[in-house]
């Protein structure tokens, strides 16, 4: 992810100072190495979506929505619903991004976002079906973001769970009983069935040192970056290398690192959807 940034980035001079920091055992905005940025979260922030969220951590801004359609299932799952997700970096979330079909980047946080929620089994897909078979809801999962501060990951990661947490979707016992066409506006909304709350955590190695939610010079300047996403029974349920390469050690020093950030981050997500 981090090769179209280091291409515009690379003559920045806060990289070299990212360098000097880490040797110094600092970071260039004073945090612990373990430590996240500040994480504020805001759910039913869209009015027109089933569920959305608003996620920003540190100046990294990211929003989620969850809308539903019907739709046919897929052959060798006839008795369950999609699950669709879909992301995109705004041109006005930082100076590299341009408008046009979605980038790599944009493909591969899409892909590493849905992993964690399909892989972890957060919603019971099968409460989706309304004729086993024959007809089924679509969830799709969109989200952007909206300022590009490092680690777009967790951000949309934890906006799109937020947003699932708060969904109330149509009911399908209520669709079976409509004759003709379907308006799911108008059908009854239930809570979203869920399973698991799965939480992402990424984390950079630079000069030997792990740093949990790398800001973006950060980013530029780690030597690996690898994001993990935990259930909430401890359990590694999706994991991508985004940079770099890891040897035997780092990988399960990061393993233990991202387990323990994740139950600090699922406490504090849980605490701010009950509010």
């Amino acid at each position: 992810m981090r090769e179209v940034r280091r291409r515009t980035l690379a003559d920045i001079l806060r990289i070299k100072q990212v360098h000097k920091y880490i040797k110094e055992n600092k970071r260039i905005d004073g945090r612990d190495f373990l430590k996240f940025r500040r994480i504020e979260i805001k759910t039913n922030v869209v009015k027109k979506a089933y569920g959305s969220a608003y996620v920003k951590i540190g100046d990294t801004i990211a929003i989620a929505g969850i809308h539903f359609d019907i739709g046919t299932p897929f052959s060798d799952s006839p008795n369950e619903g999609i699950l669709i997700t879909e992301g995109e970096v705004l041109p006005t979330a930082s100076f590299y991004v341009e408008p046009g079909p979605p980038t790599e980047e944009e493909i591969e946080l899409s892909r590493v976002v849905d992993r964690g929620i399909r892989e972890s089994e957060m919603i019971d897909l099968s409460k989706l079906v309304i004729i086993p078979g024959e007809k089924v809801l679509k969830l799709f999962i969109d989200f952007n973001i909206l300022n590009d501060d490092g680690n777009l990951i967790d951000a949309a990661a934890l906006a799109a769970v937020a947003a699932l947490l708060t969904t109330k979707y149509p009911n399908p016992e209520a669709i079976i009983k409509v004759e003709g066409s379907i308006d799911l506006k108008e059908v009854e909304r239930i809570p979203l069935p869920i399973k698991d709350i799965p939480v992402t955590v990424t984390t950079a190695v630079l000069n030997g040192k792990y740093l949990v939610d790398p800001s973006l010079p950060e980013e530029v300047a780690a030597d690996a970056i690898l994001t993990v996403t935990h259930t909430k029974n401890d359990e590694i349920c999706a994991m991508q290398l985004l940079d770099g390469e890891l040897d035997y050690n780092q990988l399960f020093d990061i393993l233990e690192i991202a387990l323990e950030k994740s139950k600090e981050i699922r406490g504090l997500l849980l605490k701010e959807i009950k509010q």
